[in-house]
């Protein structure tokens, strides 16, 4: 039995689809998350994106309690390098990697795609996008840190080696320290990755500049070559 896709909010353009970002969210929050963020980008009418967030399945998080919220995985010790369900992790990734081939079934060809994550759902979309066998337009990833980087040497995808990859990280964040930020910019850059890396005065959280930057970036980035 084919297990279903994943539940998404999307929000379309007024024209046909020619590029798709694919956002996941953080642990406890779900698809409405950055829905109101699309305006704020200011990307040109003549650029036409949809925006797919997906909704992380609900189940219990070890170290809140055991409580049931939307999580892409479980985790276990919140200690600073944090203690994961790495099975769970490597489920929500063949999840995301079902939305991109929808999305390329839809028209959206994979080089137009951009995965993007916050938090939780950051380190979902860093080993999805590094591991993607096809060659996706970039990586954006928002206030995390890379969880699976021993399997992410061993599987990354040629294809995506010059992978276009926007860090942004809050200098005040206590959710998610900033070094794990660094640490996460730092590996790429020793497996020839070219990242660019963004801090902003702001907590686990983002802000009206950083979402403008970011709509400078997905604009360049989905306009290069015409669509």
């Amino acid at each position: 039995m084919t297990e279903q896709l994943l539940s998404c909010v999307e929000v379309e353009p007024t024209q046909t689809a020619m590029a798709s970002v694919i956002w996941l969210h953080g642990l406890g929050a779900d698809g409405h998350d950055f829905e109101a963020v699309v305006p704020a980008l200011n990307l040109p009418d003549a650029l036409p994106v949809r925006f797919v967030f997906p909704n992380a399945p609900v189940q219990p998080v070890t170290v809140n309690g055991g409580w049931e919220m939307p999580a892409w995985y479980d985790i276990l010790e919140m200690t600073l390098e944090r203690k994961i369900d790495v099975a769970g992790l490597l489920h929500s990734v063949s999840q995301i990697n079902r939305l991109i081939e929808r999305e390329i079934a839809r028209g959206v060809a994979a080089d137009k795609i951009v995965l993007a994550g916050f938090s939780q759902g950051g380190a979902v979309a860093y080993h999805a996008a590094l591991c993607f066998p096809q060659r996706l337009a970039g990586l954006l990833t928002l206030s995390t840190y890379v969880a699976t980087a021993e399997l992410i040497k061993q599987h990354r995808s040629e294809a995506n080696q010059a992978l276009p990859i926007a860090i942004h990280h809050g200098t005040a964040d206590d959710v998610v320290p900033i070094s794990l930020g660094q640490q996460a910019n730092e590996l790429l850059q020793q497996l020839a990755y070219k990242p660019q890396w963004h801090s902003w005065p702001v907590d686990h959280s983002l802000c009206l500049e950083e979402i403008e930057a970011i709509g400078e970036w997905l604009t360049t980035l989905l306009t290069m070559d015409t669509l």
